[in-house]
């Protein structure tokens, strides 16, 4: 199913992003693990629209229901169900983009596939909207690996061609934009508000590491660290380019300059540099895992653009109308934290089997 992810622990996410409700259902959590419930608000609300001025006007409080899987903060064993209820929905605006696609998004492509079926509002379940329940189950996810010293974080790396200075080396939760080098992150503000102001956008990078991770993780070929992360990592609407480690710059090197040396500290086989990004044949090493993600502008802007009439078949222009992003990456950093942890926890337990018999 393309909405599910996980084999040890599954996820499923549904709804579309004007439907009355957008959920998961999460199969998996050990029986007798806790939520935290003030936790897992405070993660979705880094998420969540209508909180600043680079993020869309539309405004959703994202509280999760849970409609099942809890007795009080305990997970009792049963599959886990959660929902967000839709509250500011305008589908009005999107009422020109069944007929007419914006370009860059997949209103074409979803015509194609469901023959004029689709739900357009809102971009229905193609929509950034379904990363919000995704956010739950990556929050739970975040919350188990942490109390087994796993811990994952993220940041704005590059917004256009503005990056981040100085290295990623804890959460950077607290800050309200979570960069490294503040006076960057002023820079990079200043461009999505020039691009919003022209009717345009704008996209960058997000940087995700992950540290405490046990060598061992991961299997060789399809069944690859690299792999279970990019599965999960490309559900998230507007991911063009992923890499890990030094990623394409290990193409511009030589293997003295690339390889990472092994050496022992205090007991511990570690390595000098981590070039590798904390996998070797698809399988952790022990080193922090590191993956950066490449999201594209968004695709719904003011400006005029070229587009076709779907009964017509004839040329056009569109202008988007609407509450959008000008820039999904700020609200994006928590999505790949919680993608990234599914991805993990899924294959910690399923190291925990293997060695378990």
């Amino acid at each position: 199913m393309s909405s599910s992810y996980g084999e040890n622990i599954r996820v499923t996410v549904f709804g579309q992003s004007h439907s009355p409700a957008i959920g998961v259902t999460i199969e998996g959590i050990p029986a007798g693990e806790k939520l935290d419930r003030e936790a897992l608000a405070r993660f979705l609300a880094r998420r969540a629209p209508g909180r600043n001025s680079y993020s869309t006007a539309r405004r959703e409080a994202d509280e999760p229901e849970f409609l099942c899987g809890l007795v009080g903060d305990a997970f009792c064993g049963a599959p886990v169900t959660a929902v967000i209820r839709n509250t500011d929905i305008r589908s009005a605006d999107y009422d020109n983009l069944k007929n007419t696609p914006r370009p860059g998004h997949a209103d074409y492509t979803a015509s194609v596939k469901y023959g004029g079926f689709q739900d357009s509002a809102g971009g229905g379940h193609f929509s950034g909207r379904l990363t919000a329940p995704l956010c739950i189950a990556g929050g739970i996810c975040l919350q188990l690996l942490s109390r087994e010293g796993i811990h994952v974080f993220a940041r704005i790396a590059a917004i256009g061609n503005i990056c981040d200075r100085g290295k990623l080396t804890s959460s950077l939760a607290d800050k309200a934009f979570p960069v490294v080098d503040d006076e960057q992150g002023e820079k990079m503000q200043a461009l999505i508000a020039e691009k919003k102001a022209e009717g345009d956008s704008v996209g960058g990078i997000v940087e995700c590491v992950a540290t405490g991770l046990p060598a061992g993780l991961g299997d060789p070929m399809f069944g690859g660290i690299e792999n279970r992360i990019a599965q999960i990592v490309f559900g998230i609407p507007a991911v063009k380019g992923l890499e890990f480690g030094a990623g394409f710059r290990a193409a511009e090197m030589t293997g003295s300059a690339c390889n990472d040396p092994f050496i022992m500290d205090n007991g511990i086989i570690r390595t000098v540099s981590n070039n590798a990004g904390g996998i070797l044949g698809g399988i952790t090493n022990g080193m922090p895992v590191t993956f950066r993600a490449a999201f594209k502008p968004t695709p719904s802007i003011a400006k005029p653009q070229r587009s076709v009439d779907l009964q017509e078949k004839t040329e056009t222009m569109i202008t988007v109308s609407g509450r959008h992003d000008p820039c999904i990456v700020p609200r994006a950093v928590p999505v790949t934290e919680a993608a990234a942890a599914i991805a993990l926890y899924d294959s910690l337990l399923a190291r925990r089997r293997e060695l378990n018999g």
